[in-house]
């Protein structure tokens, strides 16, 4: 699923890789280059890259760290949070198309599975 999910992308103007990155900003907000490599589980440098081509695109905005000078916190831009809310909703609503193709009885067995699949992801992070 998580591979159709992908395949059906909104915007090809950033890779998946940019879009982890602008998801994990819109999910947990702004934070610090090393927060946010930690946070998708890549080296600094690799995010360094990540951040400096996001922001030439205008998704993202470096700021001032607010009680820390030497460092930098990385902020959605208008244009970034654009680009991951029509992600999220293209991908919301292609669930919600094939979740309408099941059957009551599919649907209900998937329910019921929900806390389970949502144990197992849990246990991971």
């Amino acid at each position: 699923m998580a591979r159709r999910l992908r395949l059906r992308r909104e915007n090809e103007l950033v890779s998946l890789t940019q879009l982890s990155a602008l998801n994990t900003l819109y999910q947990e907000g702004s934070m610090s280059p090393g927060a946010l490599a930690a946070a998708e589980r890549v080296k600094p440098p690799s995010m360094t890259r990540v951040i400096a081509s996001l922001a030439d695109l205008g998704m993202i905005k470096r700021e001032p760290h607010p009680t820390d000078g030497r460092q930098a916190v990385v902020t959605l831009a208008p244009l970034g949070q654009q680009v991951i809310s029509a992600e999220l909703a293209a991908r919301k609503a292609w669930l919600n198309d094939r979740l309408a193709e099941l059957s009551s009885r599919d649907r209900a067995t998937l329910s019921a599975a929900l806390p389970i699949l949502d144990g197992i992801i849990s246990a991971e992070e």
